[in-house]
């Protein structure tokens, strides 16, 4: 609903910039080229208008020259630039980082400089388990599993697997 309604809303901003960019190329077009009243006008005055307009075509397509070159002169230039990063990158090579085996306590001192004194037990605030107490568990699933392999199969075994869930829970 709103992806489709900011789809909807873009499409409008879309359409109105359309228009307004139609607007102001009229606008400029009726700046810099007012329509031209060749009625009522003599044979030397249609002359001298089609100079002036001649002119004015020269002068715009220098313009358009200049600025066609200024962008391939531009774009060269990106290039080049461009091409000189790539050979800077592959100028330098990373050096093989080395494996540094250092202690926390180590880190510290280097960090905090001398005011590091207290040595950090880091195995201090783990949790202890009992190795004991998962071997345990795991040998009697493993041990119930198998013999009630018999019991369990055909279609009264899952019922006795469904029932057996559903007892303990009620």
């Amino acid at each position: 609903m709103l992806k489709s309604l900011m789809v909807a809303k873009a499409k409008e901003d879309l359409e109105q910039e359309l228009v307004e960019k139609e607007e102001q190329k009229e606008r400029y077009l009726e700046e810099k080229a007012p329509p031209i009243q060749t009625s009522n006008m003599s044979l030397a005055e249609l002359q001298t208008l089609c100079e002036e307009l001649h002119t004015k075509i020269d002068v715009v397509d220098e313009e358009r020259y200049d600025i066609e070159a200024k962008v391939l002169h531009n774009t060269r230039e990106i290039k080049d630039l461009n091409i000189k990063v790539l050979d800077l990158r592959g100028k330098f090579k990373r050096p093989n980082l080395r494996r540094v085996r250092v202690s926390a306590d180590a880190i510290l001192r280097s960090v905090l400089g001398s005011k590091h004194k207290v040595s950090m037990d880091l195995r201090a605030n783990l949790k202890s388990v009992k190795k004991e107490d998962t071997e345990k568990e795991k040998t009697a699933e493993v041990s119930d599993w198998r013999k009630n392999v018999e019991a369990m199969s055909g279609m009264e075994g899952r019922k006795k697997m469904f029932d057996a869930a559903k007892g303990p829970n009620q």
